[in-house]
C-alpha cells in the first residue's frame, strides 16, 4: 500500500516534515513538525507549522498522530502547537526517549513536574510496535545510535528513518550525542536495508552536499548502492572509525539547548518564550 506523503522544508535547520495519509480513509499522520525559534529574541514562528494544518485541512485529511522519530537537537518541535489544531492526534515517540530525558535532564533548566518516564508523550513505542494509519499498517523500528530513543516509521512502503540515514551521499547523522553510539547506527541501519529494496526513504535532513540541490526521497536499494558511509560492503569496524572521527570535527547544533529543553518534554515550547 502506497500513502500519499507531503514534504516541507524547515529550511533554518534543513529538516523536513512529512504529512502521510491513507488515500482510501483520509486518515493522516505528521513526522517531525518544526517551529521557527530566534534564540537572540525567543520569538516562536508557527508558519511551518500552519502550513501541515492548511495542507491537511486542504484534502480534507484526518490527522490521528503526531510522530517524532527522536528528541531532535537541532529544532523545536511543532508537537505542541499542532494539538491546538488537532486535539485528537496522539504524540508518539520512541520508548527510548526516557533514557534521553535521564541524560539530558540534568543539563537544563527543566521545570520543577518535569518527569523523566516519557509521560510527556501520549505513546512510547518499542521496537516491532505496530498501528493502523486508516487501512495502513504503520511498524515501528528502533533505531538507536544517534540517539537512544531513534525510531523509523515505515507507514505501508514509505519509510521514515529520522537523523539514522540520510540521502546517500549524505551518509549517515552523528552518533557523538549522550547515548550514542557509532556501532550501534550501524546495526541499525543493517535493519532497514533488509526491507525491500524498492522500499522508499524519505530522510529527515538534508544539506546539499557539494551544492546540490536539497532532496528528501531515495530508497533502500539506493543507500545500499551508494550510501557513502554504508553502502553494502562497508565492515562495521570501518564505519565505527570513520564515523567517530568525522563526529570529533562537528560542533554542537546550534539550537541544542532551547531544542532539547522543548523536545524532552513533547515540544514544550511556551517555556522558550520570553517573560
Amino acid at each position: 500500500m502506497r500513502p500519499a506523503v507531503l514534504p516541507f522544508l524547515h529550511a533554518p535547520s534543513n529538516t523536513f516534515s512529512y504529512l502521510v495519509a491513507d488515500p482510501d480513509s483520509g486518515e493522516a499522520a505528521v513526522i517531525d513538525p518544526a517551529l521557527d525559534f530566534d534564540p537572540d529574541t525567543g520569538e516562536i514562528g508557527t508558519a511551518p507549522a500552519q502550513a501541515l494544518v492548511d495542507a491537511a485541512a486542504a484534502r480534507g485529511w484526518q490527522v490521528r498522530w503526531l510522530l517524532e522519530t527522536h528528541a531532535h537537537a537541532d529544532h523545536v518541535s511543532a508537537a505542541q502547537w499542532l494539538r491546538q489544531a488537532w486535539p485528537q492526534a496522539r504524540l508518539g515517540i520512541g520508548a527510548g526517549i526516557v533514557d534521553v530525558q535521564r541524560a539530558f535532564a540534568p543539563r537544563y533548566r527543566l521545570p520543577a513536574d518535569f518527569r523523566a518516564d516519557g509521560s510527556q508523550f501520549d505513546q512510547l513505542f518499542a521496537d516491532e510496535a505496530r498501528f493502523a494509519l486508516g487501512t495502513l499498517q504503520a511498524r515501528v523500528i528502533a533505531v538507536p545510535g544517534h540517539t537512544p530513543d531513534s525510531v523509523a516509521y515505515l507507514i505501508g512502503d514509505a519509510l521514515f528513518p529520522g537523523d539514522s540515514i540520510f540521502m546517500p551521499d549524505g551518509g549517515t547523522a552523528r552518533c557523538d550525542f549522550p547515548g550514542g553510539d557509532a556501532a550501534q547506527l550501524y546495526q541499525s541501519i543493517q535493519r532497514l536495508f533488509a526491507l525491500p529494496g524498492d522500499t522508499r526513504m524519505f530522510v529527515c535532513h538534508d544539506y546539499g552536499p557539494g551544492g546540490r540541490a536539497l532532496a528528501h526521497a531515495t530508497c533502500v536499494a539506493d543507500q545500499q548502492r551508494a550510501n557513502i558511509h554504508v553502502q553494502l560492503g562497508v565492515v562495521q569496524e570501518d564505519f565505527v572509525s570513520r564515523r567517530q572521527a568525522r563526529d570529533a570535527t562537528l560542533a554542537e547544533p546550534k539550537l541544542m539547548g532551547p531544542a532539547v529543553k522543548a523536545n524532552l518534554q513533547g515540544g514544550r515550547y511556551q517555556d522558550l518564550l520570553p517573560l
